[in-house]
């Protein structure tokens, strides 16, 4: 019978190395990672996604993290180490930050097998029985401990989280799976075009998160391996996964649930699917619950004042209906609805704000109108300024238009300058 005792769950972690993948451009949120890596960029008011993954193993119970960068990571770097610099080596925890170094080749990061395998003797050094390699780039929260159990239980030398998803969403974007009766993995591939449905639901397929636990040392097996293989790409989805599902145990290991059964993630990595998420936010009841106190997700949060409302005439109202306000901020004289401010952002008065994101020391001037809008940070909208309505005036500003709808705004496109404040 199989022990999923918290004792023997916390063994299997306490064995664990986790790797996570931050090094991703984020090509498709455009604007929003010209200055950040993807897991660098705001969500949900207060957070950065890197938290997300980061949070999932410290509550899980691993403790021992590395954290590869490489892209635009000043930023990434810098939340880092004031948000989570203050694990104790000594303790047998730490997350440290593992910056493309050229240990074994001439070159950087190739492809995420390329990422882990110039990092495997500080793999090795850690002495783990398991080493699980994360996406750095997803919005979720998951009990890792229990996809350890799994791991072990089916004597797989691999195992890949993975979920169903719409055959439209996955196609282009997830790698995708085929599994037989007890989910060891048939076949593989790396973003078709056309995935493969599930045996009993042709509109979905199941799609790979990211996420792999592996037996240690069969993991630095295959990476040698593909390190001397002419052609390869250096990438699990498109190299590993696929080189071994026919002569190992490789097995899909389905999220159904965080730690309360909700199985909630998303990847987001387009302008659209970010607006998205972060309006999910705003719900009375959203299905993310950042107010979980059983499964915290941590972060840096520089100490401010609480948010502040202001005034109260007919014409001029400070308020704030179905939005989420973070401290440091001051909406003066203006409504919003369903708008999420992140840090410091300040909106003066006579202003209407619908459905709008606001990435931290955002300035709003007074008589601005917006709506379906992100707005990058420490942007200052000049007074009077229509945002949202007319979608060819918004282009014609140099604003981004979505394929939804979602206007981008960033100081560029203003005439505003980058440099001056904090790290994007």
């Amino acid at each position: 019978m199989a022990d999923h005792s918290s004792r023997y769950i916390s063994n299997l972690t306490r064995d664990t190395y986790a790797l996570i993948l931050a090094g991703g451009k984020g090509s498709r949120l455009h604007e929003l990672t010209n200055w950040r890596a993807k897991p660098a960029l705001y969500f949900g008011g207060k957070f950065r996604i890197i938290d997300f993954p980061l949070s999932n193993c410290v509550n899980s119970g691993i403790r021992r993290i590395g954290v590869v960068t490489q892209y635009k990571s000043h930023s990434l770097i810098r939340h880092l180490v004031r948000g989570w610099g203050h694990f104790k080596k000594e303790l047998g925890e730490s997350v440290e930050i593992l910056p493309a170094s050229q240990r074994f080749s001439d070159s950087w990061y190739e492809g995420t097998a390329d990422a882990v395998f110039q990092n495997i003797d500080i793999i090795r050094d850690e002495l783990p029985k398991y080493v699980m390699i994360l996406s750095g780039d997803h919005i979720y929260r998951m009990d890792y401990g229990h996809m350890l159990a799994r791991h072990k239980e089916s004597g797989a030398k691999m195992t890949v989280s993975c979920m169903s998803v719409p055959i439209e969403e996955a196609a282009g974007a997830f790698g995708v799976m085929s599994v037989d009766e007890d989910y060891r993995i048939l076949g593989f591939e790396e973003k078709p075009a056309s995935p493969t449905p599930l045996p009993n639901d042709p509109t979905r397929c199941l799609a790979s998160m990211g996420n792999y636990v592996f037996d240690t040392e069969f993991l630095f097996e295959q990476l040698r391996r593909d390190a001397e293989t002419s052609g390869s790409q250096r990438d699990f989805g498109k190299d590993i996964i696929p080189s071994i599902i026919k002569d190992h145990i490789v097995c899909a290991y389905p999220f159904e649930g965080g730690h309360d059964g909700n199985a909630y993630w998303r990847d987001v990595g387009t302008i659209d699917s970010f607006w998205e998420a972060n309006m999910e936010m705003v719900a009375p009841v959203p299905q993310l619950n950042l107010y979980d106190q059983k499964w915290p997700i941590w972060t840096y949060q520089e100490q401010l004042p609480p948010a502040k409302f202001v005034w109260e005439d007919n014409d001029r109202r400070g308020e704030a209906i179905n939005s989420v306000v973070s401290g440091g901020c001051i909406i003066s004289g203006s409504t919003l609805r369903r708008s999420l401010c992140f840090s410091n952002v300040r909106v003066h008065s006579y202003g209407l704000i619908e459905e709008a994101v606001m990435l931290p020391d955002v300035e709003v001037m007074r008589h601005c109108k917006l709506k379906k809008v992100i707005i990058d940070r420490g942007c200052v909208i000049p007074e009077g300024t229509v945002i949202g309505y007319n979608h060819d005036e918004d282009r014609a500003r140099g604003f981004r238009v979505s394929d939804k709808g979602v206007v981008l705004v960033t100081r560029e496109m203003l005439g505003q300058p980058v440099g001056g404040l904090q790290a994007p």
